[in-house]
């Protein structure tokens, strides 16, 4: 295998092989669809400008190319680095680099740059092993996801706190002392008489956010010694599910584990509810549990979140589960506590 320069001589043979690489590899969404005219133009001129190379067999077969388009006098560009799929795992790629890198090294040129799609996993790994490092990253999206999920952004969230308990006293002295310390102000509280063996807590900051709703589920667990259920819908979008036991996550569900972005494969097993925990603190049926803790990558794939939550509620025997602490109807024996 034979790697030299490239001139204008080359062009009918290093455009055979740009169109090679050209129908491979689709170009990204987000740009316009090639225009061949323009880019067998811009590589006459990189052959003309001598910053072409031709890698070719034994036998004088072409097998490869790269174009370097210089940008000023420390900077070049790797425009194209193609290897025909016969001649690949043989080291073509890593000689024409070779070749691009050291007669840039004798410009005087100091920096050298690429573009490549982040599909193309191995062309990445090894641009990586050469010593390319990611420096800007181009993120792209259709217009109708961006309008889906940023949507959801404005969707509103709600929940209840569940509480293994039967003193409702208890239960509302713990709520005065310990809502009033959560951020955002809450306008007021509303916690149900027992219902099934639970009482309900329903909070105006908690609805709003989430992680307040979390956080007092946790200090009433904490508080009172208790198991305790969260049950939320966030952004409309997703159901969580969080059992306490004094204070401490036993188990976790959520209905689209990477709604909020990637997660370590564990981390995803993690949140998709463990029946036989909730049959030891609730008496759920696990076979229940499992029917209903669905999980999925987006929400599109699974039922509305509130029917995910109607039915979750239903095989942990919980009431008032369907509503937070804005919609809430009016519950005989329910204290109100409201706030300026």
């Amino acid at each position: 295998m034979n790697v030299r320069r490239a001139d204008t001589e080359d062009l009918e043979v290093v455009v055979d092989l740009w169109r090679r690489f050209a129908h491979e590899l689709p170009p990204p969404v987000h740009r316009e669809p090639i225009d061949e005219e323009k880019e067998l133009g811009e590589v006459a001129e990189i052959l003309a400008s001598h910053l072409a190379f031709l890698a070719q067999d034994d036998d004088g077969t072409p097998i490869g190319f790269a174009l370097v388009r210089r940008r000023n006098e420390s900077l070049a560009t790797l425009t194209d680095l193609y290897v025909s799929g016969d001649a690949r795992r043989r080291g073509v790629a890593t000689q024409l680099a070779r070749a691009v890198v050291g007669a840039l090294a004798e410009d005087g040129v100091e920096h050298l740059d690429l573009d490549v799609q982040a599909s193309n996993g191995v062309a990445r790994s090894l641009y990586g092993r050469w010593g390319f490092h990611d420096e800007m990253v181009v993120m792209a999206a259709a217009v109708s996801d961006l309008e889906e999920h940023l949507g959801r952004e404005q969707a509103g969230s709600f929940g209840s706190i569940h509480i293994q308990s039967d003193d409702l006293t208890a239960v509302e002295n713990a709520v005065r002392r310990f809502v009033p310390r959560l951020p955002g102000g809450s306008h007021g509280s509303l916690i149900a008489p027992p219902r099934n063996g639970w009482i309900a807590v329903y909070d105006d900051v908690c609805d709003r956010d989430p992680d307040m709703l979390r956080r007092l589920a946790r200090e009433l667990s904490d508080r009172m010694g208790a198991v305790v259920l969260l049950l939320g819908v966030e952004q409309e979008a997703l159901l969580r599910m969080i059992l306490f036991e004094r204070g401490r996550i036993v188990d976790e569900y959520l209905s689209v584990p990477e709604f909020h972005g990637p997660l370590p494969p564990g981390d995803v097993v993690g949140l998709a509810a463990n029946p036989t925990v909730i049959h030891r603190l609730t008496g759920a049926d696990p076979n229940a549990v499992r029917r209903v803790a669905r999980t999925a990558p987006a929400p599109a794939d699974l039922p509305s979140a509130r029917e995910l939550l109607r039915e979750f509620a239903a095989v942990l025997h919980v009431e008032g589960s369907e509503h937070g602490w804005s919609d809430a109807p009016d519950i005989a024996g329910a204290v109100r506590i409201d706030r300026a």
